[in-house]
């Protein structure tokens, strides 16, 4: 179901909520966190498709906030309720500010938070340069962006590593966790010859790739080394060793991932592309800050870049 409201306030909006809950049962209890979407007005529906999907297992009250463009329309709040099959486990308020109301978002969402609730902002295309001083991400423990929708993702990463602070991260970081996983566990198996160096190959201007690949850099302490072919991700990561390579591959039109050994043993693994959504319910099961993405942004991802452009 969903409800239109134009021309509105966010009292108003809250007011309507409580009405609904009482004619249609707790449709408003039981949520986990309060999920702040900002996103140009082009990016509404596919964010809230994800948000849907993802409050499946992190039910929460998504507020998307999609101010109209500069000059379009006199001052005011329209807005949208959303709930049932048109919300997924959620319940979604879309907030639409028309002039001088798109300078004070914070104002406009604070009356719809969750009472007692962590709040999480995530930018579904163009990020701020500092999350965490923007006014809707100020008030966020957690605070999700997304270099792969940018023009320049390797860029938009070096400015976010400028403007980091603890509770930021990117869904590029989410989709290399399988990844991450893989190369570990492949460096527990024996003989344990140390590594001379890495190669990863893939689309190099892939944010995901950038930082897979610092985090090798900076984990291991070896040269890494970036291939270039035309592929929407990452296709593989050699790890070479004196007594042979450790090849793992995914070639650009499959799901699954092999693995060969130098003793001549393979496996095979899936490890379909993430989608976005998949990488929104990963970042939403942690709360606290990510220690690990700080260093690999804000240190490793520049000293690669150097290397890379020696």
């Amino acid at each position: 179901m969903i409800i239109t409201l134009n021309s509105t306030t966010s009292s108003q909006i809250a007011a309507r909520l409580v009405r609904l809950r009482e004619e249609g049962g707790a449709v408003a209890l039981g949520r986990v966190l309060t999920l702040i979407v900002s996103t140009p007005p082009e990016h509404v529906e596919r964010a809230v498709d994800a948000a849907n999907d993802a409050s499946r297992e992190h039910p929460c009250r998504v507020l998307v906030v999609s101010p109209s463009a500069d000059g379009d329309g006199d001052d005011g709040l329209d807005a949208e309720i959303r709930v049932g099959g048109d919300a997924g486990a959620s319940e979604v308020i879309v907030l639409r500010p028309r002039g001088e109301a798109r300078t004070e978002l914070d104002s406009l969402v604070m009356p719809l938070l969750l009472p007692d609730a962590p709040i999480v902002t995530w930018w579904p295309a163009t990020p701020p340069a500092s999350p965490s001083t923007d006014q809707l991400g100020a008030m966020a423990q957690r605070r999700i962006t997304d270099a792969l929708e940018c023009p320049a993702p390797g860029d938009v990463l070096a400015g976010l590593g400028e403007g980091y602070r603890p509770g930021d991260t990117d869904l590029a970081w989410a989709r290399v966790t399988l990844w991450r996983g893989l190369i570990a566990a492949a460096l527990d198996e024996p003989p344990f010859t140390p590594l001379t160096a890495v190669t990863v190959r893939g689309n190099t201007q892939h944010p995901s790739l950038l930082l897979l690949a610092a985090w090798l850099r900076q984990s291991l302490g070896i040269p890494v080394n970036l291939e270039h072919d035309d592929a929407p991700a990452i296709t593989g990561v050699t790890l070479h060793r004196a007594n042979g390579d450790v090849v793992m591959e995914r070639p650009v039109d499959s799901t699954i991932l092999r693995i060969s050994e130098p003793s001549g043993v393979s496996h095979r693994v899936s490890l379909p592309l993430r989608t976005l959504s998949d990488s929104l319910i990963e970042d939403l099961r942690r709360l606290d800050p990510d220690d690990v993405y700080g260093k690999v942004l804000t240190k490793a991802l520049p000293a690669l870049r150097e290397a890379t452009s020696a």
